[in-house]
């Protein structure tokens, strides 16, 4: 069957961001596209996100001076037009010839940020010569401290200005039969897991690997870039990573891709937003999918808000002209939705009471 042919400018019909959601299916295989909508077990997480965020009303303040008003953010040291960061997603050219490098420009082209996975399918230094910015890199634990540790170095010897360390999944592997041309080219070569007669295959093979807090410790002493601890959901996790040193939590359960039936990130926010308001930046991930749903994580406690699937349904699309017509779609919203709530800017958002959780 012929491929479709990618969108050259969007389609009159796509008003939002899902709207991309037909325009990419279509144009993938059937196995990526489960690869990239799938979620862990029977998705009750996945669904869980979704609803929590549907529960959450908005509460508008009418009669507020908006005039003037703007979504500008400062994070370690950058200034980015919006509150939107483009999450880690693997192996980006799965969905798209050009892979990461457009999503990187798209981005930066609409004022924001993107956090670029271990498992990227194009080189490092590729993507942030394509960026044209400092980039955020996001790390999974390597087998040992040692190529851990390199993997880091190569990233900051790119000029990558954070580090977004991953703990929620200790053990990346793809749940895809990748095709010949696309791999993690940034990672050394797997090593063996030992093969013990009587061994347990999850606690002496794979969790053998794993990171713990003793390694997270480690990790904060050997770089001083920013470094930004995704997927945490309990307060007292929160707490602690900041304690070592942390400069930023990522609420996130992985979009529901990990561990099924954990409570939505969004049920979490508000109480981790209590545990460590001010001592941290505060990121959000999972379920987001248009500018309302990035106020109301922001109207309750993150700093800023993490999209993932939604722009790789513009990707998918369009290449780079979808990424970036999707978080421009995304920002107009969160502008409009602050507009008519009565937030003239992200900080109005944190203080006000503007949605009501219940």
């Amino acid at each position: 069957m012929m491929h479709r042919a990618y969108l050259k400018s969007p389609a009159a019909d796509i008003q939002t961001a899902i709207d991309y959601l037909p325009y990419a299916e279509e144009r993938l295989g059937k196995d990526v596209w489960q690869y990239l909508q799938s979620g862990s077990g029977q998705g009750l997480t996945s669904t869980r996100n979704r609803k929590v965020f549907e529960e959450v009303s908005l509460m508008p303040r009418p009669l507020a001076d908006v005039r003037g008003g703007n979504t500008h953010i400062e994070l370690f040291g950058q200034s980015f037009g919006h509150p939107i960061i483009l999450a880690p997603l693997a192996y980006q050219r799965l969905f798209h010839p050009d892979g990461e490098t457009a999503s990187a420009m798209a981005g930066v082209a609409q004022g924001g940020q993107m956090a670029v996975s271990s498992l990227a399918s194009q080189s490092l230094e590729t993507i942030i010569e394509a960026a044209g910015q400092p980039l955020w890199f996001q790390l999974y634990w390597q087998a040992d401290r040692e190529s851990t540790l390199r993997l880091v170095k190569k990233a900051l010897n790119a000029g990558y200005s954070a580090v977004m360390f991953t703990v929620d999944a200790p053990v990346k592997q793809a749940a895809i039969a990748l095709p010949k041309d696309v791999s993690a080219v940034n990672l050394e070569a797997p090593i063996a897991l030992a093969d013990a007669t009587g061994a347990s295959i999850v606690f002496d093979g794979w969790m053998k690997q794993a990171p713990g807090w003793d390694d997270l410790m480690w990790l904060r002493e050997q770089i001083t870039v920013p470094l930004i601890i995704k997927g945490i959901l309990h307060p007292a996790d929160a707490e602690r990573a900041v304690s070592l040193g942390c400069d930023a939590i990522v609420v996130s359960n992985h979009g529901g891709r990990v561990l099924d039936g954990v409570p939505a990130s969004l049920q979490l926010l508000p109480e981790i937003s209590r545990a460590i308001s001010g001592k941290a930046k505060i990121l959000f991930d999972s379920g987001v999918r248009n500018g309302q749903d990035v106020f109301k994580a922001l109207a309750l406690g993150a700093d800023a808000v993490m999209i993932g699937r939604p722009y790789i349904w513009g990707l998918a699309s369009g290449g780079a002209l979808g990424v970036a017509h999707v978080v421009r779609l995304m920002r107009d919203e969160l502008e409009m939705t602050m507009a008519l709530s009565g937030a003239k800017n992200l900080q109005a958002i944190k203080n006000g009471s503007y949605v009501y959780q219940t």
